[in-house]
């Protein structure tokens, strides 16, 4: 499924194609039942290569796109035009895979990718397998996944057999049942189970430089404890948008594993006015943040990780008018940067303050914690205005305050909630969503934010009736 917020749609200033910022308002305003509308907005790749470069559907929209007009076109003009353009190839197949684009809009494929086609279902018939029932939810089928997802076992043949007789509102009761239970195993919770590898690419841990149990060679931060709080956020009645927003710590004891909120910890330093769950952790500082004046590592990292959008594949762009500035002399408003940075720059300012690592580096220097005035004290030399660099900072181009606004701005969006279910969705059902189950996958993270509250645990209990888990 696309996953970004902003539609890439060919313009033209001296030559050059850029995208535009209405793009994904417009696409959405035209096909407002489209899959890749449903609380987010297409990426720019649906129309660029990467931009400027069209793809196969961007390049048959442009010669419909204000003809004759004058290049560049105004975003009102822009937003105005691009339905005209959009309903003016409907009937086309861009990508030529026999499936016209509007049925590829409609049904949540991708107009220019060939191997990307709807796929029909519904087509088996009874008695293809023995087993189970291959054309609908099966909670045999169900059941015995469950456990081996969230338990790491097998039913033995008797509990099969005792399950697959219970009736249908036992079967039921009895996988709620197994669900709670296999969430308190070790395969689960404990170190390096289930939890904590959905929690790996956000971690990105590195074991040279780990501090604490299973130390590196370069002990400087002790990752454990961030496995530890996006744990806590995921299990029993807790809020999962936490892991963004705690002003706490978690400490972990082990045999058997258990997760308990603290005030402090010894291997973290972060004030608690200024902490924002994991993303101030002494390791995403250390990590991510490192020696840059303008962190904008961390920003895309934490952008990524917990918001699930891409800057680098051109996910989740929010141009901010006037950006970027280029406080710290890189080179971004160059045409091939300036797409990207006008909101991947914004989107930074509020990590200016928070301390990485210092140099020379030395475990006792006050890093990992928030520095008033960092980069007057640090880089003022780095550029002429690198000084005027501000903390405040836009988050889907809505202007924050600074890091802890930032973190609870993008705990309570959609793009959390979508990046959460997106997370447990390939861990259990062993893909990303498809466009056939895309509309099972918007009831479940729309239950997720809005019923369950960014409870976890009750949303794997509607994730286990999908037709997309249960069904052979």
């Amino acid at each position: 499924m696309l996953r970004g917020l902003i539609l890439g749609a060919a313009v033209f200033l001296s030559g050059v194609a850029l995208a535009k910022p209405p793009a994904g308002g417009a696409f959405c305003s035209t096909y407002p039942s489209a899959p890749v509308c449903t609380g987010q907005q297409p990426s720019c790749t649906y129309c660029h290569v990467a931009p400027p470069q069209r793809n196969a559907f961007g390049a048959r929209l442009e010669p419909h796109l204000a003809p004759g007009a004058a290049r560049p076109l105004s975003d009102g003009d822009f937003a105005s035009a691009l339905p005209w353009a959009l309903e003016a190839v409907e009937a086309e197949d861009a990508d030529g895979d026999g499936v016209p684009n509007l049925v590829e809009i409609q049904r949540g494929t991708f107009p220019a990718e060939p191997n990307s086609i709807p796929v029909d279902t519904g087509h088996c018939q009874a008695g293809e397998n023995p087993q189970y029932d291959v054309c609908r939810y099966d909670a045999r089928f169900a059941y015995k996944r469950l456990l081996l997802d969230l338990c790491g076992v097998s039913p033995t043949y008797a509990q099969f057999k005792e399950f697959s007789a219970l009736s249908a509102d036992e079967q039921r009761a009895r996988m709620d049942a197994e669900l709670e239970r296999c969430t308190t195993s070790e395969f689960w919770r404990g170190k390096n189970g289930q939890l904590w590898k959905l929690a790996h690419p956000k971690i990105r841990p590195v074991g040279s430089l780990k501090a604490g149990e299973d130390p590196g060679t370069i002990a400087l931060a002790d990752y454990y404890d961030d496995y530890a709080l996006y744990a806590y956020a995921q299990l029993d009645d807790h809020d999962a948008r936490e892991v963004m927003t705690a002003k706490y710590y978690v400490r972990r004891e082990s045999n058997p594993t258990r997760y308990s909120v603290v005030p402090t910890l010894p291997t973290q330093s972060m004030d608690e006015l200024h902490r924002a769950g994991n993303i101030t952790s002494r390791w995403s500082l250390l990590y991510f943040v490192m020696f840059s004046a303008l962190p904008r590592n961390a920003a895309s990292q934490a952008y990524r990780a917990y918001l699930g959008l891409d800057i680098a594949k051109q996910e989740g762009l929010f141009s901010v008018p006037g950006e970027p500035r280029d406080y710290d002399a890189k080179g971004v408003t160059a045409p091939a940067c300036a797409a990207c940075h006008a909101t991947l720059d914004p989107l930074s300012y509020p990590f200016r303050n928070y301390e990485g690592l210092s140099f020379p580096i030395n475990p006792d220097a006050p890093w990992g914690t928030y520095v008033p005035n960092r980069i007057e004290k640090r880089f003022p030399n780095d550029s002429p205005i690198i000084t005027q660099m501000p903390e405040v900072g836009y988050l889907f181009g809505q202007p924050v305050r600074d890091l802890v606004e930032w973190a609870e701005v993008g705990a309570n969006s959609d793009a959390f909630a979508i990046a959460a279910v997106t997370d447990y969705w390939k861990l259990l059902v062993g893909h990303a969503p498809t466009a056939e189950e895309n509309a099972e996958f918007v009831a479940t993270w729309k239950r997720f934010k809005g019923t369950h509250q960014y409870r976890v645990q009750r949303m794997l209990h509607d994730l286990i009736r999908t037709e997309a888990y249960g069904a052979p």
